[in-house]
């Protein structure tokens, strides 16, 4: 995806910035028009043109939604950040990706061989579930604070602080807070290389 410079004060770029420039290359890439695209992924192609000219209020869904689409990492329409090095994140200079029911941070992309790894810094709001279709990868997510449900193909876990949950992240899932606000870490894993279409992992929730 194309990098973004921070601007002249240093200050990174915005979520609506980077979603735009990342946007429009991940859609170029598979020839896809914008009407297709928005067939393809329910959102209306006025909202896409908005997005793609940087504009407009992106949320948690209509990433997530365009990630499944585009079969890209939601890192790749998120992230400008340079690899390697001493890397620092202050939580006052990243913006929130906001949802019906989380608020996410992203705070780091980190690349292995063949696995790639999202880190981010996830708030269960308590006034609504976080429900998604499935996206590409596996999900884990620590709780720190909070009573938190999450609901993976039918199956429910309930977690409270320090507890751990893993699964396919292919399968439709929700969060809902039991004890809000739950404050989280959430760390997405993939291979560099997976698709939508490619061989699930299996269920790694455990009862």
């Amino acid at each position: 995806m194309d990098a973004l410079p921070n601007d002249a004060e240093g200050r990174h770029p915005s979520i609506r910035d980077m979603l735009a420039v990342n946007l429009r290359a991940a859609r170029s890439a598979r020839g896809l028009s914008l009407s297709e695209l928005a067939r393809r992924s329910g959102i209306g192609k006025a909202t896409l043109s908005q997005l793609e000219a940087g504009a407009g209020n992106p949320t948690i869904e209509t990433v997530f939604s365009l990630s499944r689409v585009l079969e890209v990492a939601i890192s790749d329409l998120l992230d400008h950040r340079p690899r390697g090095g001493l890397t620092v994140v202050r939580a006052a200079e990243v913006e929130v990706l906001r949802g019906e029911g989380v608020d996410l941070r992203p705070l780091r992309r980190i690349e292995a061989e063949n696995s790639v790894f999202e880190v981010y810094d996830q708030v269960v709001r308590g006034d609504a579930p976080q429900r998604s279709q499935g996206h590409v990868g596996v999900e884990h997510t620590v709780v720190q604070t909070g009573g938190l449900r999450v609901e993976v193909a039918g199956r429910t876990v309930d977690l409270g602080p320090g507890d751990y949950v893993a699964f396919d992240a292919r399968e439709p899932h929700s969060y809902t807070a039991l004890a809000a606000p739950v404050h989280s870490v959430l760390l997405l894993q993939y291979r560099a290389d997976e698709r939508l279409d490619g061989r699930p992992h299996p269920v790694l929730v455990e009862d």
